[in-house]
C-alpha cells in the first residue's frame, strides 16, 4: 500500500513537464507551425531557471525567467520558419542541436552544474490530503495545481475566443485567413512565442522544482516524448493532459520499484519511456487517428505573394 501511495503522490511531479511541453506544442502547431524543437527549448528553460534560482532564490521568478529565455530563443526558430521559410523539420532539429550545445557550454562556463537549489514547499489540500492511499495526490507544489488552470485558460482561449478561432484558422488554411484580413505572420509569431514560453516552463520545472539542480542534457528526451504526445492526443489539450499523466505514472513507477528492492536492468529502465512512446505512435498510425485532427497547413510555409 505504501508503494501505491508513494507512486500516486509522485506521478504528478513527473507528469507536469510532459503536460506543459505538449500544451506549448499544441499552441504552436495549431497555428500551422511544426515544432520539433521542444527538447532544446526545455533545456534553455531548465538552464535559465536554475541560473535565476541561484541568483534570486525565488522559484516563481526563476520559472518566469525560464519562460522568458525559451521565448527569446524561439525567436530564432520564428526567424527561420516564418521569415526565411526554412523547412520546419530541419529548423526544429537544428534548434535542438543548437540549444543542447549552448546550454552545455553555458552550464560549464558559469559553473552551474550540480549546484543544489531550494524548491517550493508542498501545499496540502486538506482534508483531501488526509485520505488513505490517495492522500499524497493532494500534497504537491503549487505549480502542479497551476498546470490545471493553465490548461483551462488555453482551452478557453482556443475554443471560446475570437483570437483562438483566428489562430486555428491560420493553422487550417492560411490563404483563406489572409483573405479575411487575419495576419498570418503575427498569429504564427505569437503562437511560437507562447508555445516556447510553456515549453520553457516545463524545462524550468524540471530543474528548479523537480531535480533542483542543473545537469547537462537533463531533460533526457522528454521534449521528444511531448512531440509524440501531441500526435497521440490529436492536438487536443485534454487528451494531451491524459497522455502526460500516463507517461508520468510510468516514469514515477520505475524509482518506486527500485526502492522496494525490485532489480531492473539500467538500460531497460532508460528505454521504457521511449518504448511506450513507440507503441503509442504505432497505435496511432495503425488507427490513422491523426488525419482528421491535424491542422490542415501544419508544416507548410505561408507565402502571401503565392496566395490563390
Amino acid at each position: 500500500m505504501d508503494l501505491i501511495a508513494n507512486w500516486l503522490g509522485n506521478s504528478p511531479d513527473f507528469a507536469v513537464p510532459f503536460a506543459l511541453a505538449a500544451l506549448g506544442l499544441i499552441i504552436t502547431e495549431r497555428a500551422g507551425v511544426l515544432a520539433l524543437g521542444a527538447e532544446g527549448l526545455m533545456l534553455v528553460g531548465a538552464l535559465a531557471g536554475i541560473g535565476a534560482q541561484m541568483k534570486f532564490g525565488t522559484p516563481m521568478i526563476s520559472l518566469l525567467m525560464a519562460m522568458l529565455a525559451a521565448s527569446v530563443v524561439s525567436l530564432l526558430f520564428a526567424l527561420m520558419v516564418i521569415v526565411l521559410r526554412i523547412n520546419q523539420v530541419i529548423a526544429g532539429l537544428a534548434l535542438v542541436f543548437f540549444c543542447q550545445g549552448l546550454t552545455g557550454l553555458l552550464g560549464t562556463l558559469l559553473e552551474w552544474t550540480n549546484h543544489p537549489v531550494s524548491g517550493l514547499a508542498a501545499v496540502h489540500l486538506w482534508p483531501l490530503s488526509e485520505l488513505p492511499l490517495v492522500g499524497k495526490l493532494f500534497v504537491q507544489n503549487p505549480v502542479v495545481y497551476l498546470t490545471g488552470l493553465i490548461f483551462l485558460a488555453v482551452v478557453a482561449f482556443l475554443e471560446r475566443t475570437q483570437g483562438g478561432l483566428r489562430l486555428r484558422a491560420v493553422g487550417e488554411n492560411p490563404q483563406a485567413a489572409d483573405a479575411a484580413g487575419i495576419s498570418v505572420f503575427n498569429y504564427r509569431l505569437a503562437a511560437i512565442l507562447a508555445g516556447g514560453a510553456l515549453i520553457g516552463l516545463a524545462g524550468g520545472y524540471i530543474s528548479v522544482l523537480s531535480t533542483k539542480m542543473w545537469i547537462a542534457d537533463m531533460t533526457g528526451g522528454r521534449g521528444w516524448i511531448a512531440v509524440s504526445l501531441v500526435i497521440f492526443a490529436r492536438w487536443s489539450p485534454w487528451r494531451a493532459l491524459a497522455g502526460a499523466i500516463l507517461f508520468g505514472c510510468i516514469e514515477a513507477l520505475i524509482p518506486q520499484l527500485a526502492a522496494t528492492g525490485v532489480r531492473l536492468p539500467q538500460y531497460f529502465v532508460q528505454m521504457t519511456p521511449y518504448a511506450v512512446t513507440l507503441l503509442v505512435m504505432i497505435w496511432v498510425a495503425m488507427g490513422k487517428r491523426q488525419s482528421g485532427s491535424q491542422p490542415g497547413a501544419l508544416g507548410e510555409p505561408f507565402i502571401r505573394e503565392e496566395r490563390r
